[in-house]
Parts: structure tokens; C-alpha cells; sequence
């Protein structure tokens, strides 16, 4: 927690904390091997871990594997961070997930994982913004009828959703289903403009950027449009020096 509070006193807008429920001996992302025993903590618990040290700094994730989450559960536990840190859970980031090991852990599909993180969110906001009369819901991959999900996000009816991912896929879902987009940092400067072109040049831009990055580069893409930045280091020395540049 003392890194959270250290970023929070730095004046850093949000955290975010990636997910991976499972990991396996030769699990890759991309040409990248993951050491199946790095220690991912649950993101929303560690979140309501850091809400509980913190005052200030937002909550966010980069990203939430949302197809391996049901959203009715999700829903509440979205919510219940969001209440609990007093409206501070408001930088949630999904993507689908590019590890079909994981997705198979999980019993789900990893071919139509697009299509179940589509109709998740819109089972998240019409929980979220459901009453005592309950609300109902029939698609592809979940269906009810009259539930009520308590407690709603706080002073809110919805919690924004950003869409993450490095696919063109993931810029349609956000141009269609996102309040934000949050594209992959392994992209070349003409995929990631047509990526945002298809995404609609949404109001939320966040894109991954390096501790050494220039304020020159900054403007530049403040310029084009680009509303934050996230950057990652494990060293607090990293953060401070970082925020004493642009913070």
C-alpha cells in the first residue's frame, strides 16, 4: 500500500492493476513467456485494499478480464468498491483475455469471448441502473428476469467503461460499447490513428507511455487528442522523478 499512497501524494490522477485469474507453464503474450507463478493479485480486492489507505487517487484496471467474470457477480463487486472508495472507481478498463488456457479454466469459449464481454456490459449498466422493480435481461450467454442489484455505484446510475486491447476488434467495441479507449502499447503509428479512427476518436484517449517520455512528446499527443497517460515502474524513486517533470 505504501506505493498507492507514495503515487497518491506524487499527485498521480489513478492506479490501475492488471488481471490474470490462472497462468500456465508456457503461457505467452505475444512473443513474451509469462512465469506461471507471478503473483497477480485479485485487482478489485487489492483496490479495496488501496481505496482503504488512499483519499484521492482513482481506481482503475488495464485490464479487467471481463468474459471470465459473470456480470451479475461483477455488478456488485464493481459497485461495492465504487461505493466503498466513495466514487473513485471510475477508470475501469476490460478486455477479452489472449490466453485460451486461461479462458478454458474458467469454462468459457475462448472462440466467442467477444461476443459474451459485449452483452457483459450491457448486463453491467442495465443492473447499475435498474430499480427496486428489478430488471431482465435474455441473450446469447446470460439470461434473467427481474433481479435487482444493490448497492449502485456511488451517486451514480453507471460506472464509465473503457475497452483495452490492441485489436481492431477492441476499437469497435469501444466506438459501440466503451466510454473510453485504451489500445495496446505494441502497435505502429498508423495502426493506433486507424484504431482510433474506428473507435470514433472517443472522449477518453489513454494510451501507455514511457517514464522517460519528453514534454514535447506530451503536447504532441495531447495535441491528437490523447487524455492520458499510464506509466509503470516498481521503483518509487521512478514515480517521484516522473512527477516532478509533469505532475
Amino acid at each position: 500500500m505504501g506505493y498507492a499512497r507514495h503515487a497518491e501524494q506524487c499527485g498521480f490522477e489513478a492506479i490501475y492493476l492488471p488481471e490474470h485469474i490462472v497462468l500456465h507453464p508456457g503461457a505467452r503474450l505475444g512473443t513474451f513467456e509469462l512465469p506461471p507463478d507471478l503473483p497477480y493479485l485479485d485487482p478489485l480486492d487489492c483496490l479495496s485494499f488501496i481505496a482503504a489507505a488512499t483519499s484521492r487517487i482513482l481506481l482503475g484496471t488495464a485490464v479487467l478480464l471481463l468474459p471470465y467474470h459473470h456480470p451479475v457477480t461483477l455488478a456488485k463487486r464493481l459497485a461495492t468498491v465504487d461505493v466503498l472508495s466513495k466514487g473513485r472507481m471510475r477508470l475501469l478498463t476490460v478486455g477479452l483475455g489472449a490466453l485460451p488456457g486461461e479462458a478454458a479454466a474458467v469454462g468459457v469459449d475462448y472462440a466467442s469471448r467477444g461476443r459474451r464481454a459485449d452483452e457483459a456490459i450491457d448486463v453491467l449498466r442495465l443492473l447499475w441502473a435498474g430499480d427496486e422493480r428489478g430488471v431482465g435481461f435474455h441473450g446469447e450467454f446470460f439470461d434473467f428476469d427481474g433481479l435487482c442489484s444493490f448497492p449502485k455505484p456511488y451517486r451514480a446510475s453507471t460506472l464509465p467503461i473503457h475497452i483495452g486491447g490492441s485489436s481492431r476488434a477492441a476499437a469497435r467495441r469501444a466506438a459501440l460499447r466503451g466510454d473510453g479507449f485504451y489500445p495496446g502499447g505494441m502497435l505502429t503509428p498508423d495502426e493506433r490513428l486507424a484504431q482510433w479512427e474506428i473507435a470514433g476518436r472517443p472522449q477518453e484517449y489513454t494510451r501507455p507511455a514511457a517514464l522517460d517520455i519528453t514534454a514535447e512528446r506530451v503536447a504532441e499527443l495531447a495535441a491528437q487528442g490523447v487524455t492520458r497517460l499510464v506509466v509503470s515502474s516498481t521503483s518509487l524513486d521512478d514515480l517521484t522523478a516522473f512527477a516532478s517533470r509533469f505532475v
